[in-house]
């Protein structure tokens, strides 16, 4: 079984592969001090609750918080005797290269979800990922990263907002019933979430406008589906486009005999 590690600013996500099939997904919180042997207590702990065989035999990580990779690959070496890849690493190869400034540094989640979204939806997309950041990743006719655009993620505006104003309460995200708030809550969660369908609606707009073609709408991260609700932005949600991407790289690397 192949074992995909995807770890973002916020939470870890740890994925099962069997061939292509997708068997369980578990979630932790990002924390460069847990160490390998945490690690390995809380997934056996998982993975025998669900009964699943400890039968990992490779391993794959994307990590946009360099200071967790090392536990993870001690995690791997040591528990499922494997030399895990770890995207945006030499060693690791990809489809197609990104295409992008000289020396960009390329967050590894961004290439994963190109991957996945190609592979799943075909050329000329845009993928948003709601993550602890707002992105939205051009992918070209080929399959190749040519960039994007960052902004700040939802919940990253809502605690800025919280911290800066200190007679504002911190609220949870989500879709009102009216546009004009007429509570303080209201207004804030009406702020949130019609600023980020604003956010969405303009640079999607701005990005079709700049490359001149179609462009298909994918949409990913925990917030993807409370931002699909009711609205023609996105032309499908994939829940799972990360631990999708992870496997398709390491099939790819595995086919050209470089694990």
């Amino acid at each position: 079984m192949l074992l995909c590690i995807d770890t973002g600013n916020t939470n870890t996500v740890f994925g099962i592969f069997e061939g292509e099939r997708l068997l369980a997904q578990w979630r932790i919180s990002t924390d460069h001090r847990r160490t390998a042997d945490e690690y390995f207590v809380w997934l056996s702990t998982l993975m025998t609750v669900q009964k699943f065989e400890l039968d990992i035999t490779a391993c794959i990580i994307s990590s946009t918080a360099p200071r967790v990779v090392f536990n993870l690959r001690v995690l791997c070496n040591r528990y499922f005797d494997t030399r895990p890849l770890v995207v945006g690493k030499p060693e690791c190869l990809l489809p197609v290269a990104p295409r992008v400034d000289e020396g960009t540094v390329i967050g590894p989640d961004r290439l994963v979800n190109t991957v996945g979204a190609f592979n799943r939806h075909g050329p000329d997309l845009i993928v948003v990922d709601f993550g602890t950041a707002t992105t939205f990743d051009v992918v070209a006719e080929d399959g190749a990263y040519i960039g994007g655009v960052i902004s700040p993620g939802v919940n990253l505006s809502l605690e800025a907002l919280h911290m800066g104003a200190a007679s504002l309460p911190h609220v949870d995200v989500t879709m009102p019933a009216h546009v004009i708030g007429t509570n303080t809550i209201a207004c804030i969660q009406s702020g949130i979430y019609w600023g980020y369908i604003g956010l969405v609606e303009g640079i999607v707009g701005r990005i079709r406008a700049e490359r001149g073609v179609a462009m298909k709408i994918i949409a990913t991260g925990g917030l993807a589906p409370l931002f699909d609700q009711g609205f023609d932005l996105f032309d499908a949600v994939e829940e799972d486009l990360t631990m999708h991407g992870l496997r398709l790289i390491y099939d790819f690397n595995k086919e050209a005999g470089n694990v």
